[in-house]
């Protein structure tokens, strides 16, 4: 089955305007199969040619405008449309198989209580699974859903019900202007509960062998949705753009979660069914803010073509990590994110796969599910984040602000976002971008200090380094953090500019100063780079780590030891003597999970290669820093951090 080319995909919006589609799906029949029919109204140059995408069991009928179409011209999964004229209706009657992979509709039999529930995944290419369609992002349309399926079952679709006139018969209102990859519906005996907020309808569904869990979790779930629409409303001018936000918690889900418009889906892992730690209870947090980051970034304003599909993803984890510690009780998402996510993003940028953040190139749609990994992900929030930092955080809203307003509904690209904020900071983007976005790889920051007989600083500087094989230098916007033993801390702000300082910038701050404390560099987090303490430092770790009242900065010092140990740059002694004197004092669930897990997978691959080789950050049966909670089954890294 051909995957739609870039190349394809582009003469296809030259020749058509996607008008709307009117979908009529039938899930009364029993078996393997359900009816789909659906008729597009589009626009084309008089005269031309094009293909419309189905992937069907069995085609029924195809009416272009007056005439039928021989369902016998359909190629794998293109069927052939000539002669278009200025305005075109184009109506596909098929049956469709049912899936249990979560591609198109994926069909479900409880085994608790022997119910059938079906839950729609278009993402990435599957819509034409579920109804025939012109099937890439940039031909958005209105959607008009009916759905005729048992009277006992509950139908929930991206829009509001508009009508049931009749049992068994449900009709949804006209969406907004919808990607066809963002085309949802669930339907079956689904337990609801329903609330509002702000004027805003929310629901949650979950099968009803789960309706016990969920209720107990109802006022947090639904409490954290509240929290983080609030404070999305604060952060963007533009209020949550679609008639509904309703969230579905789905079985045998093959991702994360997925951002469908008005109908999140999640995988149902996140009904807790028994006790949890807050470390899950925190990652249900932020894949809810993830997914709602999505409304603007992804849903409103939909990438053109699929090499910004990093983009739809490193800013959602972004927002909503952000937004979960800004607006939650999870107030420290961000440490979990560095020795967590950010670890997975730094294991896969130092690995021979690794690819710069946003692809030159996308060839195809199947291309653009090769790189969702940790530089998509956890390395495109970091860079983000660091972008905020370098370039101040009301400018990047202005400009993020500008771009959702230029682009409502429509499709935008990589270059228009960073016109936007370059206009909103008067800065060019273009350098950083080249740097940040086109290149592989990592920078080491690392202090370097000197001592004079009387015990202050003569010097402190850090230094930047970067891989032979990708000797990039980047802008840094960072702070050095100075820890002393009895818990006073000092910060200095300062930019690493490699066009000036050629790699050493001098912390003229701390010169003259005593000696004393340890010094962190990117304290705080702000930026995408490994870490190493001066000798000094390293050696007042042991003492200093245990008493330290921010947990972020314990989760760099952490970060820094196990990686200098995996790196081979201290010996693994030295980290297990590190673990004894300080993870026994550390209250901070998820950097003891990671710390104990990663420093089996330090002392295995030290023990295993020389120095020289490229690190390797993994064990057999546990890869820790691909964080497999937020990866799916099967096909997307969707966090759940999901989508």
């Amino acid at each position: 089955m051909p995957s739609l080319t870039r190349a394809e995909a582009t003469a296809r919006r030259a020749l058509i305007t996607v008008v709307s589609y009117e979908v009529d799906l039938d899930l009364t029949g029993g078996g393997d199969r359900f009816g789909s029919t659906v008729t597009i109204r589009f626009r084309a140059t008089p005269g031309t040619a094009t293909f419309v995408e189905v992937k069907p069991a069995a085609l029924r009928g195809v009416r272009l405008n007056d005439r039928d179409l021989d369902p016998g011209t359909l190629t794998e999964n293109r069927l052939p449309l000539a002669g278009l004229a200025g305005q075109n209706t184009l109506t596909v009657s098929a049956e469709m198989a049912y899936s249990n992979t979560g591609e198109g509709m994926h069909r479900f039999v409880d085994p608790a209580d022997g119910e059938t529930y079906l839950y729609a995944m278009s993402f990435l290419d599957d819509v034409q699974r579920i109804f025939a369609a012109f099937d890439q992002p940039d031909l958005k349309a209105p959607v008009t859903l009916s759905v005729t399926a048992p009277p006992q079952w509950t139908v929930a679709a991206n829009g509001q019900l508009a009508a049931r006139p009749r049992p068994g018969r449900w009709e949804f209102a006209t969406t907004p202007p919808l990607a066809t990859y963002l085309v949802s519906l669930i339907a079956g005996p689904w337990h609801v509960r329903r609330d509002s907020h702000d004027g805003i309808p929310l629901a949650v569904y979950c099968r009803r062998s789960l309706a016990a869990h969920l209720d107990a979790d109802l006022d947090e779930v639904f409490t954290v949705t509240k929290q983080c629409l609030d404070r999305f409303h604060q952060l963007f001018a533009e209020r949550y753009p679609f008639a509904k936000y309703d969230q579905a918690f789905v079985p045998e889900f093959n991702a994360g979660a997925m951002e469908n418009p008005g109908l999140v889906t999640l995988r149902d892992d996140y009904v807790f069914r028994s006790a949890v730690t807050d470390t899950q209870r925190e990652l249900r947090a932020t894949t809810i803010a993830h997914e709602m980051a999505h409304m603007w970034f992804g849903d409103l304003v939909t990438m053109r073509w699929w090499d910004d599909l990093w983009l739809n993803e490193s800013f959602a984890e972004y927002l909503g990590t952000r937004v979960a510690a800004e607006a939650t009780r999870f107030d420290r998402a961000w440490t979990t994110f560095a020795i967590r996510r950010k670890a997975w993003g730094y294991t896969a940028d130092q690995r021979p796969s690794t690819h710069p953040v946003a692809p030159e190139e996308v060839a195809d749609a199947a291309q653009g599910l090769l790189n969702f990994d940790g530089i998509s992900y956890a390395k495109g929030a970091s860079v983000l984040r660091q972008l905020v930092a370098w370039l101040g955080d009301d400018a990047f809203l202005a400009g993020l602000n500008a771009h959702f307003a230029a682009h409502r509904f429509g499709n935008a690209t990589l270059a228009d976002l960073l016109a936007a904020l370059g206009a909103a900071s008067g800065r060019d983007l273009s350098g950083w971008a080249e740097r940040w976005l086109r290149q592989a790889q990592v920078n080491t920051l690392r202090m370097e200090t000197a001592v004079a007989a009387d015990g202050c600083w003569t010097a402190v500087a850090v230094t930047q380094t970067a891989p032979t094989s990708h000797p990039v230098l980047r802008p840094h916007r960072i702070a050095v953090g100075r820890y002393a033993a009895d818990g006073t801390v000092t910060r200095v702000e300062l930019d690493l500019d490699p066009d000036t300082d050629r790699g050493r910038t001098e912390v003229r701050a701390l010169v003259g100063q005593p000696a004393t404390g340890l010094l962190l560099p990117n304290d705080g987090d702000l930026t995408f780079a490994k870490i190493r303490l001066d000798p000094a430092s390293a050696d007042a770790v042991p003492t200093v780590l245990p008493g330290l009242a921010d947990p972020l900065a314990r989760a760099l010092l952490w970060g820094e030891a196990l990686d200098a140990a995996r790196d081979g740059e201290r010996p693994v002694p030295a980290l297990v003597s590190l673990i004894a004197a300080a993870l026994p004092a550390e209250t901070e669930v998820v950097i003891a999970e990671e710390v104990l897990g990663l420093s089996l997978a330090s002392s295995t691959a030290t023990s295993t290669r020389s120095p020289a080789t490229p690190p390797c950050c993994g064990s057999p049966g546990r890869a820790p820093t691909c964080s497999p909670e937020h990866r799916p089954a099967v096909r997307r890294n969707s966090p759940p951090p999901g989508a």
